[in-house]
């Protein structure tokens, strides 16, 4: 008899044949076995059931199983070994005191910016509250093992998002205080504090960058970097010995014309007619 062997923590097996390619056969693995369409026999350790459209089996490694197959059936497996949920961290009950459904749901984050789930996390989604509502006409779902676990997952699939839109809202002061060093750093080059390269810097979403920046320094980020960018600039003016030209290249602006309608935009008046009354003083 064939033993099977799988060294991945968990594969999923989708296929669709008349006849079944394998024979009776052992593995290393445990599998459940759904039945998405079709008609058949399903033996299992020398019992045969009829299976058909929506059937569930559970394998164990030291099972014999084997598929004898009355018309062309498509078959869902979910192989996994036993280390699959030992080696997962969110598994652990010491994870689930970090990160409990009550503290995802008061995480700042999520009234500051908007999950983006790609097409096939929609689908998971809407397929889990279609799950919980069908559920909800036949059952009471307060005392439901079933509708925890769906709910447990909608959790999973907010937390994953957020791992793939670098959201974590942790408010880390090591991480600020090297944020406001690369901003200072990197003023005088303006590709490099834009938000698309500061963010990709420091692992933050674009989308949530400006979010994330005001709420940890309590003001727009667009607001700091001129505020600062200002500050050094009049510093230049009141030392009276730096050109309007000097100042425009240092700080990576096109031309004094650039420069002068910035300076003009920001604080109301000319840089010129400060540069003037700096060296008259």
């Amino acid at each position: 008899m064939a033993q099977l062997k799988q060294f991945n923590t968990l594969e999923i097996l989708d296929f669709e044949e008349n006849d079944f390619h394998l024979t009776v056969h052992r593995q290393n693995y445990f599998e459940l076995v759904y039945i998405y369409n079709g008609r058949g026999i399903h033996q299992i350790n020398q019992n045969d059931f009829l299976y058909t459209s929506g059937d569930l089996f559970v394998i164990s490694p030291e099972d014999e199983h084997n598929f004898i197959m009355e018309e062309k059936s498509r078959i869902v497996c979910i192989k996994y070994t036993s280390t699959y949920f030992i080696s997962k961290e969110y598994w652990k009950f010491s994870n689930y005191i970090d990160n409990t459904p009550e503290k995802i749901m008061n995480n700042k984050i999520l009234k500051e910016i908007k999950l983006e789930f790609s097409p096939e996390i929609h689908k998971v989604l809407r397929n889990t509250v279609d799950n919980i509502l069908l559920y909800n006409e036949v059952h009471a779902v307060a005392s439901s093992p079933v509708i925890f676990h769906h709910i447990l997952s909608i959790f999973g699939i907010i937390k994953e998002t957020m791992q793939d839109m670098s959201l974590n809202g942790k408010d880390n002061l090591q991480e600020k205080e090297q944020l406001i060093s690369y901003i200072h750093h990197h003023i005088y080059d303006p590709n490099k504090i834009r938000i698309r390269c500061i963010a990709s810097q420091f692992n933050i979403s674009c989308t949530y960058f400006s979010a994330y920046f005001k709420r940890n320094f309590e003001m727009g980020y667009r607001e700091y970097i001129n505020q600062y960018r200002i500050s050094l600039i009049n510093k230049r003016l009141e030392a009276g010995h730096f050109t309007l030209k000097h100042i425009a290249d240092e700080f990576g602006f096109n031309d004094e014309s650039h420069f002068s309608h910035y300076y003009k935009n920001n604080l109301g008046v000319n840089p010129s007619s400060c540069a003037k009354r700096n060296r008259k003083e």
